[in-house]
């Protein structure tokens, strides 16, 4: 089947290795290995993959990032994408390893997983040093933002260069069968996004079942992070089987 991170025509599939380095802290080993999973990601034909370091290491730890960022360099034509909380533990590993992206995500020290974008404009002042300083290492900023459209000028007025809109409101809805009008605010989100100059992509809770249908009404989404889901997949299938299946979902929202 064709990588579609080659073609440039649909929307690129990053995988979040977070919930293999959850399973290896579980025990005083070194299995999984989360460089082996995303060496295997990427041979498989994903196009990035993300990671998120929280202060705590429950689960990707610093030196996780030394290891994928030195595998990433053999990868030239894919993507490294470090998604945080500027505010905590972020910057330091984006200024020493510089990636080709950075998500900032507002989540707290002992949060779960994230549940919320940024509050614009409250959040401008300390938003724009960040995104200056990581842009000046040389990585691309997205904003990890709810699907609100009124905000998308605020992005990119304070420097974001991309936004992640927040999906686990449509994925709910999606699961609950009453999705239409909340999809219809991401449509909205997305393109005014797109209108003010912003990359889109999105992340949270998409699967499977819901991508295809999300995508079909965004469009302009250049890049989708998964990793719940796609670990859940992948234990049941392997890396390589659902790579290709999450591929195939991408691939028929433009048919």
């Amino acid at each position: 089947m064709t990588n579609l991170h080659s073609t440039g025509r649909f929307t690129l599939l990053s995988v979040n290795v977070n919930k293999v380095a959850l399973l290896r802290n579980s025990r005083h080993l070194d299995i999984p290995s989360v460089t082996k999973a995303a060496t295997l990601l990427l041979q498989a034909g994903a196009a990035g993959i993300t990671v998120h370091p929280r202060p705590d290491q429950r689960h990707i730890r610093d030196s996780d990032v030394h290891e994928l960022s030195a595998l990433m360099k053999d990868w030239p034509d894919r993507e490294f994408n470090i998604e945080g909380n500027p505010l905590h533990n972020l910057m330091p590993l984006i200024e020493k390893y510089q990636p080709h992206q950075c998500t900032f995500v507002p989540d707290s020290q002992n949060q779960l997983t994230s549940d919320h974008g940024w509050l614009l404009p409250q959040c401008n002042d300390q938003l724009i040093p960040l995104i200056q300083a990581a842009k000046e290492a040389g990585s691309r900023v997205s904003l990890f933002m709810d699907a609100d459209a009124s905000l998308m000028p605020w992005a990119k007025q304070i420097g974001a260069d991309r936004v992640e809109l927040y999906t686990e409101p449509y994925a709910a809805a999606f699961a609950a069968g009453q999705y239409s009008s909340v999809l219809n605010d991401f449509a909205q989100a997305a393109q005014a996004a797109a209108e003010v100059g912003l990359g889109v992509n999105a992340g949270h809770d998409l699967n499977l079942f819901n991508l295809t249908p999300f995508l079909k009404s965004c469009p302009q989404v250049q890049e989708v992070s998964i990793g719940h889901a796609f670990m859940a997949d992948a234990l049941e299938q392997g890396y390589q089987n659902t790579v290709q299946a999450y591929l195939i979902a991408i691939q028929k929202a433009f048919a």
